[in-house]
């Protein structure tokens, strides 16, 4: 059984070669952790797994929803924490959800926790958006709610690379996905921005590899009375005001977005953009969807998951 001692943690990778994993590996370079992963011939052999899962401080699942929940049940030393980050565990009881800006008492509940729920990408962005005016009264919770998104097409996964990177896509250069009205991520979006009603999410997969573009547009009639963009505007900045990876645009509507424009980081860029004369806004989230999206926001997690482990205190149960 692995100890709570004042050196770096030992974190181990399940799922070490997915687009995830290989990410976040590259971003934890130099930071204070011993990062462990199973070697080519053992990456599918359950008893080595097992024993990983098992020897390690924090262990980080890059896996299938299927294979996340196979290794949660896997894990029976109580000295281990886990970070989940596929989307098994997002809206289950006993897992703190791993978005640190939610509230003032999110990083305490992530540093503390046995579990943590890495977000999903879009769900980032849009709880991001809607939670500060939701908490603050300016956005009813039965309000209906269509949110539109494009993606790089990393947010495929490992395959999606191999098939656009390939040749086999490159010809594509946008694809409309989730008609079906049954993605994955609205239940997680819909919980975590605390709505009383089931939002329309339509993504998309933009030919580009990474960096997402995520839309919401409201009608201020239908919001709180006396709402403005302004006020939706100063909402937002009030709740992220000292945020380190999260900054609000200045006021006033932007000539364009660009999804890529903050690849290769931890950041997201949130914008409020309104006209006076039709009542009507648009709130906008850029990030990338491999960085403040994935392995970004994993590497955030861990660093106030190992606050825990270097000060020698065994880790509380989840909030």
């Amino acid at each position: 059984m692995p100890s709570m001692r004042c050196m770096d943690p030992i974190l181990f990778i399940d799922g070490d070669q997915g687009t995830t994993g290989l990410d976040l590996q590259r971003r934890l370079l130099g930071q204070p952790f011993r990062v462990r992963t199973l070697p080519p011939e053992q990456r599918k052999d359950p008893d080595a797994r097992r024993d990983a899962l098992n020897g390690c401080d924090i262990a980080v699942l890059c896996l299938p929803d299927a294979a996340a929940r196979e290794a949660v049940a896997w894990v029976d030393n109580p000295a281990v924490r886990v970070l989940d980050a596929s989307s098994a565990h997002r809206t289950a009881p006993g897992w703190v959800y791993g978005l640190p800006e939610l509230d003032t008492r999110q990083p305490a509940c992530i540093a503390a926790a046995t579990r943590v729920s890495n977000p999903g990408c879009y769900p980032t962005a849009a709880v991001a958006l809607l939670r500060p005016l939701r908490d603050a009264g300016l956005l009813p919770a039965d309000l209906p709610l269509a949110i539109h998104a494009v993606s790089g097409y990393s947010g495929q996964g490992r395959a999606g690379v191999e098939r656009f990177e390939g040749g086999e896509a490159a010809a594509t250069a946008l694809q409309v996905y989730g008609l079906g009205l049954e993605h994955k991520h609205v239940p997680e979006i819909q919980h975590h921005a605390s709505l009383a009603e089931r939002p329309v999410f339509v993504p998309a997969y933009g030919n580009y590899r990474q960096g997402i573009v995520l839309t919401i547009a409201l009608h201020l009639r239908l919001l709180a009375p006396g709402s403005t963009a302004a006020r939706l505007h100063d909402c937002l900045a009030a709740h992220y005001a000292g945020s380190e990876f999260i900054e609000l645009q200045a006021a006033g509507a932007p000539g364009e977005l660009d999804p890529q424009a903050l690849n290769g980081t931890n950041r997201m860029r949130l914008t409020v953009a309104g006209n006076d004369r039709t009542g009507q806004v648009v709130l906008c989230a850029v990030l990338d969807n491999l960085g403040k999206g994935a392995a970004g926001a994993a590497v955030q997690n861990l660093a106030l998951m190992a606050r825990h482990v270097e000060t020698g205190r065994v880790p509380g149960p989840a909030g």
